[in-house]
């Protein structure tokens, strides 16, 4: 592997002496996280070993404590700290890059936290909660309508005697189209976020879509790179965003080989978590809500009532008419619909129109969920696209996006609103690479370029979902499917019973269904990891070419960062490949033994049949006999108080006979008499004329 180009200082024993004290900063300065420095030292321990496959693997005692200072070392940082205070601008690159032993030495996250903000997000999360109770009440209204309409008689009937099936009125029209814009906001007012970067400093701001254009025209000169985040699917404003702003500054750098022809950007799939409720949730009041005529014009008239931009709505209208698609709301917001693991393409979509997926009302039943710490969480698939310019801005763009991090608290982090995960870096992987640099800026960047970032965000991205950020005090989600995939090959010794098999073999193939969902999503982003590297390589060789020395020589180039990546995400598509096989030979098995099963039930049934055969010889024989004994046996003339005589019986009882059979020959023969009389009838024209 080609290395970045560095200048190697001459070794001085003081220095390095000097260095290795001032590296054991306070732990408040530290953050545990998958940040530059940890991410530094993640693929810094994929390179050193092989055999791990990118996987961070915990330190020894020996090497841990291998890490304390000794009592010299004590005395020396002691002298050091009363002759010169400890100043940010005069740490070095082993200061304020955290080695892998230092970080995976402890799981909890000690860096100092904003109490302000800490507050002030707990007030934003009452004011969601509270505004998700009241509308819930009017999505559960709605939903009882929907499933209380009356489609037959039989359903009008069933509601007339019970009075609890009777239809629910509609909510009023104005708590419907709140209920739509709680759940998707128009596209002028939907929330992005524009975070800042510079030497030693970050900011981040929320700003509306409707004044997004402003953003990526200037920046302040402090800024190295401005990141400009929008929660958008594939659709008619994504592709105007997108377009708008690589038409308002100079290209960036190409990747040439990990883009597609004439298009050199970066795009890969995030595999996140929603609430089923939650996700259930959207897709009904999209179904039921979209074709109400009453609501359309309210909101097209609210879907741009806050832009400000210069072109985004012409734009937009331009572009619905070329591809002949109406810029309304619901087909403006329909795109942002994360996808079902069933559902939507894989990466390579090449315009708008291939994310306009058809919805269904109808969630998939997911193995995963078996799983106890996953019973409330569907796993979806999202596109995530990057663009990049060379004047130093980054616009992404990707649906809202759901639970990135698998850690204790993941059913909390369930429950919380989509508009909140940006700021719950715990949770979101988009919200924790700007947290990752919120201390310090560009300050431990390898390099202060766009291109150097783009690579670290789409990496974060990639490699979720996983548990290792936490130190791995969650099951991790390939870990679960191996637990669900062993509990259904136990229940393949299981005894036949009615029913049960099919509803095993439906488990056995929608696993199947996820697995090779998951597998290929995995193998594409092992593919683009490994051809990004090609490009990051390029780079590299150019600016050595050009004498552009790395910013931080001794922070994590983009080279590393991709190789770490690529190793973890191969490791966890290895691990989803083995699982495939194992469960598609499992339900071999699973066939194979009913197979068995059903012979020996045969055999079974062939004794029955031979026993009820005697039986039924039998009965021949005795039946005429037991007849002409019980007819000739009666003598109705002799009962007291009868002057019934033995016509009438015949009358009667043959009568009731005969009824009894017929009904009972037409109800047996009911399809095929149905049958030929629908042929007759069709011919009956045919025959007249």
């Amino acid at each position: 592997m080609d290395q970045p180009f560095k200048q190697e200082p001459a070794w001085d024993p003081l220095a390095d002496e000097t260095t290795k004290d001032l590296s054991s900063t306070s732990a408040t300065e530290r953050r545990h996280s998958s940040s530059a420095s940890t991410s530094t030292l993640s693929t810094n321990d994929s390179n050193d070993s092989s055999g791990s496959r990118g996987r961070r693997s915990r330190p020894s005692v020996a090497s841990a404590s291998s890490q304390l200072p000794t009592v010299r070392e004590k005395h020396f940082q002691r002298t050091i700290s009363e002759d010169k205070p400890p100043s940010l601008g005069h740490l070095g690159s082993e200061e304020t890059v955290v080695s892998s032993q230092k970080v995976l030495t402890s799981f909890n996250k000690v860096a100092t936290r904003n109490l302000e903000k800490e507050e002030a997000r707990r007030q934003q999360l009452d004011r969601f909660n509270l505004e998700n109770e009241n509308q819930r009440e009017v999505y559960e209204q709605l939903k009882k309508w929907a499933d209380t309409q009356y489609k037959g008689t039989k359903e009008w009937l069933f509601a007339w005697a019970i009075p609890t099936q009777r239809q629910t009125p509609l909510p009023h029209v104005e708590e419907l189209k709140s209920l739509a814009r709680h759940y998707y906001p128009p596209r002028s007012e939907l929330k992005c976020h524009v975070c800042d970067f510079g030497e030693g400093r970050a900011e981040h701001k929320v700003v509306d879509l409707g004044e997004l254009e402003e953003y990526w025209q200037t920046k302040p000169a402090w800024v190295d790179v401005r990141w400009i985040h929008a929660p958008l699917g594939l659709g008619l404003t994504h592709s105007s965003v997108e377009d708008i702003f690589l038409h308002d500054g100079p290209k960036g750098r190409e990747f040439e080989n990990a883009g597609r022809s004439g298009w050199p950007y970066l795009e890969t799939e995030v595999l996140n978590f929603r609430h089923r409720d939650n996700f259930q949730t959207m897709r009904d009041i999209y179904l039921l809500l979209h074709d109400k005529s009453e609501l359309q014009d309210d909101l097209n008239e609210s879907t741009w009532r806050a832009d400000r931009n210069a072109s985004l709505h012409t734009d937009i209208d331009w572009r619905g008419g070329h591809l002949a698609l109406e810029p309304s709301f619901w087909n403006l917001v329909d795109s942002d619909m994360p996808w079902q693991l069933s559902e939507g393409l894989a990466m390579g979509s090449m315009g708008p129109r291939d994310g306009l997926q058809p919805i269904l009302r109808h969630v998939d039943k997911q193995v995963l969920s078996s799983h106890p710490f996953y019973n409330n969480a569907q796993l979806v698939r999202s596109p995530f696209r990057t663009f990049h310019r060379s004047d130093g801005f980054l616009l992404s763009l990707s649906p809202m996006a759901g639970v990135n991090y698998l850690d204790k608290n993941f059913s909390r982090y369930l429950s919380e609103p989509i508009d909140a995960l940006f700021d719950n870096d715990d949770a979101s992987a988009v919200g924790h690479v700007f947290q990752a640099f919120a201390d310090q800026g560009t300050h431990t960047w390898h390099r202060k370029t766009v291109e150097w970032f783009l690579v670290y965000l789409i990496t974060e991205v990639g490699v979720t979902p996983h548990n290792f950020r936490q130190g791995c005090n969650a099951p991790a989600f390939d870990s679960a499917y191996s637990s669900v995939i062993q509990e259904l090959k136990r229940r393949r010794y299981e005894q036949w019973k009615p029913k049960v098999t099919v509803k095993l073999v439906r488990a056995y193939l929608s696993g199947i269904d996820e697995l090779t969902t998951i597998r290929l999503i995995l193998q594409k982003k092992v593919e683009l990891f490994k051809i990004m590297q090609l490009d990051v390589r390029k780079f590299e060789t150019e600016d050595n070419r050009l004498r552009n020395t790395p910013d931080n020589a001794k922070g994590e180039s983009s080279v590393q960062r991709l190789t770490w990546a690529m190793n973890t995400v191969k490791s966890q598509h290895e691990c989803f490949e083995r699982l495939l096989i194992d469960l598609k030979q499992s339900m071999d098995a699973l066939f194979q033994l009913r197979s068995i099963e059903q012979n020996e039930l045969a055999i079974i049934s062939d004794s029955q049949n031979k026993a009820i055969l005697v039986f039924t010889i039998v009965t021949v024989i005795f039946l005429p006999l037991s007849f002409f004994t019980s007819y000739y046996g009666m003598n109705l003339s002799g009962i007291v108080n009868t002057t019934k005589t033995e016509d009438y019986f015949w009358k009667v009882c043959g009568s009731v006979a005969f009824l009894i059979v017929l009904f009972t020959a037409l109800g047996a023969f009911r399809h095929k008499l149905r049958t030929l009389l629908r042929h007759r009838i069709m011919k009956a024209p045919s025959a007249m004329v």
